[in-house]
């Protein structure tokens, strides 16, 4: 069963962040889709298992950008 989350992620400002954004998390177990809005800064990521904000916090951050607080 897939889960779909939605993040919300700062410092985004273009479409090469929209591109190592999509990059690092779809590296992620588990990741079937990554699909970013630049204009809200929000990425809704749908994965076969419920993803730890841990881990999409570090691949964010791996990507240079932040996971904004919930």
């Amino acid at each position: 069963m897939a889960v779909t989350s939605t993040y919300q992620v700062t410092g985004m400002t273009c479409s090469h962040c929209v591109q190592a954004v999509t990059k690092e998390i779809s590296a992620l177990p588990g990741v079937a889709d990554v699909q970013v809005d630049l204009a809200a800064g929000a990425v809704t990521v749908t994965s076969e298992a419920p993803l730890t904000d841990d881990a999409v916090r570090e691949a964010v951050d791996e990507a240079g950008y932040e996971l904004a607080d919930a």
